[in-house]
């Protein structure tokens, strides 16, 4: 069921891309002020494994999600926001050291997952799978995105499919004690699944 709803800046705007029974993923046009709170909240289950840098602000709200060239999608149960994910051009994180190392930098290829996150109430009914399912299939369309990357905690890229490799690894990451694989797949990507164990970029 495809819907959309425009408003005012304190309204979102968004379109209905999946739905099943009372819950639905919802690509976010525009992220209006009424519901920053909720995003907000939701963002602070982050830092327990992120760091204090992925709680959102009204700021990044609007630098990351109402940004041109963003995807950001929302998951919603009834009438409340339950998660999201969000993929910025990895060019918007020109201040991180990390960001600008990476190879593609400057290329206009490349969506950063810059957050995914559920309630966790809400894990283990599939909403996960299917919130993260959408955005690669988005971000899959865009003609000039060829890679999708992210930092997640060290071994869990391992569980993904598709043709994922790891860029680098870091200790410490934000702060947190914890170590972080900074992965990359590749959307065009012809090559069987990988399924386990993606390989170091080897930079020699």
């Amino acid at each position: 069921m495809n819907q959309l709803s425009f408003s005012n800046s304190t309204t979102s705007k968004s379109k209905i891309i999946a739905s099943s029974g009372i819950f639905q993923i919802e690509l976010l046009i525009q992220a209006g002020e009424d519901d920053f709170p909720q995003l907000i909240s939701i963002s602070k289950s982050l830092e327990k494994d992120y760091g204090k840098k992925a709680i959102l602000t009204n700021e990044t709200i609007q630098k990351y999600f109402n940004k041109d060239g963003s995807l950001p999608f929302i998951a919603r149960y009834r009438d409340l926001i339950i998660g999201y994910i969000i993929g910025v051009p990895l060019e918007e994180l020109s201040n991180e050291p990390w960001a600008r190392m990476d190879d593609n930098f400057g290329k206009r290829n490349t969506l950063y997952t810059y957050a995914f996150v559920i309630k966790s109430e809400y894990k283990g009914n599939g909403y996960a799978k299917m919130l993260k399912r959408v955005f690669l299939s988005w971000a899959e369309k865009r003609k000039r995105i060829n890679f999708v990357t992210g930092h997640v905690i060290n071994g869990v890229s391992a569980k993904f499919t598709g043709d994922i490799r790891i860029v680098n690894r870091i200790e410490n990451w934000q702060g947190t004690g914890k170590s972080f694989e900074y992965y990359r797949r590749d959307m065009k990507s012809k090559l069987p699944l990988q399924k386990n164990n993606p390989p170091l970029i080897d930079r020699t």
